[in-house]
């Protein structure tokens, strides 16, 4: 048995909010370059340059690569052997966010509630998953996700019948509409199966996955790359302006479901996809 003290989730937390709100992951920074040697469309090329030099101020100059700093998505993945030990689990995850979002000088976008709308102050509280793992090891995963792209995400409760192709479709749907209200060139993340909520999780979660690895399951990763194909050439393009780069990339996850539905969610994120990860 390991004993983790949740002052060190705090800390940890604190440290990822700061990092993932000025710093792009590795995987989304060759993503990017790739994409600016990519893009045919002269305009496209000279947005993506503007948000590459964007980029390079945010990491310079401490200053948010965006100024929606999200609301603080986290997964745990809490290896069975541990045992916290100094206080309530939650309530540190939470306290790391509030330090790092009030210590960070990040903009607070959380409200209380959904309909009253008073500001929490603090970002808090976070959306919070859990997963218990074999081993004595926590990785956690700290993935702010600005609402420009969240309120373009989708859930299609398909028919079986509807098949692949259906899924293409509702994937290919839930672009075209999102247009240049996600910020493109964006990054797709998709879930297929298990339940109403699930297919959501298993989208969320397939962002923080690096871009340029695709699915283990053969089928899957053909779908990762058709799409991707397809959806850049519906000529979106960066900043929606027109062009060959609409996303850097489509990460599909997958779950058992019912045989009586076919549950989909796909959950886009801006070119910055912000995610931190650490394991302790």
């Amino acid at each position: 048995m390991r004993t983790i003290q949740v002052s060190d989730i705090t800390t940890n937390i604190k440290e990822m909010c700061i990092e993932a709100n000025h710093f792009l992951a590795k995987d989304m920074k060759e993503a990017l370059q790739h994409a600016c040697a990519e893009e045919k469309s002269s305009l496209g090329k000279q947005i993506l340059g503007q948000l590459e030099e964007n980029l390079q101020i945010a990491s310079t100059d401490m200053i948010p690569i965006c100024q929606d700093t999200g609301m603080a998505v986290i997964f745990m993945e809490i290896g069975q052997e541990v045992h916290f030990e100094g206080g309530d689990l939650e309530a540190s995850i939470n306290e790391g966010v509030r330090q790092g979002y009030v210590e960070g000088y990040l903009r607070k976008s959380v409200v209380d509630d959904p309909l009253i709308r008073k500001n929490t102050n603090d970002n808090t509280p976070a959306v919070i998953h859990y997963t218990i793992v074999s081993g004595e090891q926590v990785k956690i995963t700290v993935a702010p996700k600005g609402f420009g792209s969240e309120n373009m995400s989708r859930i299609f409760m398909l028919k079986p019948a509807d098949g692949i192709d259906g899924v293409k479709e509702a994937i290919l749907t839930a672009v075209r509409e999102a247009g240049p209200n996600a910020c493109p060139p964006m990054v797709v993340g998709v879930g297929i199966g298990g339940t109403f909520e699930k297919c959501a999780e298993l989208a969320k979660k397939a962002l923080t996955r690096p871009i340029d690895q695709h699915s283990d399951i053969p089928y899957v990763k053909e779908m990762e790359t058709e799409l991707l194909e397809r959806i850049n050439k519906t000529g979106i393009g960066p900043g929606g302006l027109g062009g060959t780069i609409t996303a850097l990339g489509v990460n599909i996850n997958t779950y058992p479901t019912h045989i009586a539905g076919l549950p989909v969610a796909v959950n886009i994120c801006c070119h910055v996809n912000r995610h931190a990860i650490r394991v302790l």
